[in-house]
């Protein structure tokens, strides 16, 4: 696992912290205006054949980072892993905030846990975490469509797996939204597994004040004995 992640430092004070994985790399959903002048006048400076590609890329990344924003993504972050075959598998993570009707995300959870189903393309249950009760959706659906054509020899996914958890903050009326999406339908379990992972390492307790605090703890604690053993030898 990373350092603990949390939100981008220009949003509100951060209410969660967690872990991510080796081999993920996150998408700045804020790049500052003086990166993106940077990215810009890097542009104008390309060969014409290469510009207009790379314009079309700017604006895709522009296009994602905008839905992605209007939709309360909190982090986006591309995953990418060797496979058995020796290539490689890719997966997208995102983490979101969703606010609950009658401002009760934990009387929400419980009603998808009380609706727990299975089925071969989509399956549902309860999940006990050390941060609380959770809930796990997971589900095999067709694959978006692109209005581009694939490249020569590239093969478009027909579907992708999807898992989602949603756990319930305890002191504001949202559910906080974990979720995994890959194309590579026979990596499904291992996936799964890297999402249930980052999901029990999730908490409401700032990392950084409890070190602080452990530290305090373990001062008081060598000063105790200290004083012990002054006591005992005069």
């Amino acid at each position: 696992m990373s350092d603990p992640t949390t939100a981008p430092r220009n949003t509100p004070k951060p209410s969660f912290w967690y872990g991510m994985p080796i081999g993920y790399v996150s998408l700045d959903l804020n790049p500052p205006a003086e990166r993106l002048m940077e990215v810009v006048n890097q542009l104008r400076g390309l060969p014409e054949e290469e510009r207009e590609e790379a314009d079309r890329a700017l604006r895709l990344y522009a296009g994602i980072v905008t839905q992605l924003n209007s939709n309360r993504v909190q982090q986006c972050a591309l995953g990418v892993h060797p496979d058995d075959s020796g290539g490689f598998t890719t997966s997208v993570f995102t983490v979101s905030t969703l606010p609950t009707p009658g401002g009760s995300a934990k009387l929400v959870v419980a009603g998808l846990a009380g609706s727990a189903a299975d089925s071969r393309d989509e399956g549902t249950r309860p999940l006990e975490l050390p941060c609380g009760v959770g809930f796990l959706s997971e589900r095999r659906s067709p694959a978006p469509r692109s209005s581009r054509q694939p490249e020569a020899g590239v093969v478009a996914p027909s579907h992708i797996w999807q898992g989602t958890v949603a756990i319930a903050a305890p002191s504001t009326p949202e559910l906080i939204i974990l979720q995994m999406v890959t194309p590579d339908l026979d990596s499904a379990d291992a996936y799964r597994d890297i999402l249930l992972g980052i999901s029990r390492t999730l908490t409401f307790t700032d990392p950084a004040r409890a070190a602080a605090d452990n530290d305090g703890q373990e001062s008081r604690a060598e000063d105790g004995a200290a004083a012990a053993i002054r006591s005992d030898f005069g």
